[in-house]
């Protein structure tokens, strides 16, 4: 996925809009979950490893399999905060960089409904 800083934010911001608009408590601590893809596993080992070096924590890599039946490789990564759009768009901006030099896809990021 090769979308750009600012279609990160569009989308950020709608997550966050449609979060609180749900109800979800704009005080909670979210984790927030950024999602990560790739064909080749040790790829997105070595990306792994450089965000547990930055603090994220890191789910265990699942392989699940594409439309035409190709394997892909797939892990997150958590930090936990405010729902603030500029401190994950912060996360976005150093998270992009590291997938383009592992040729590891950045698929977006996610969080849960908080009361």
């Amino acid at each position: 996925m090769s979308q750009t800083l600012q279609d990160w934010r569009e989308e950020t911001d709608a997550i966050i809009d449609e979060l609180l608009a749900d109800g979800s408590n704009p005080q909670a601590v979210y984790t927030i979950e950024h999602h990560f893809a790739c064909r080749d596993f040790n790829r997105l080992e070595k990306l792994a490893v450089e965000l547990f070096k930055l603090g994220f924590e890191l789910t265990d890599a699942e392989e699940m399999e594409l439309d035409d039946g190709a394997p892909i490789f797939c892990c997150d990564a958590t930090s936990e905060g405010e729902l603030e759009a500029e401190r994950i768009l912060d996360e976005i901006g150093q998270l992009l960089p590291i997938c383009a030099r592992f040729g590891v896809d950045y698929d977006g990021w996610g969080t849960f409904f908080e009361e």
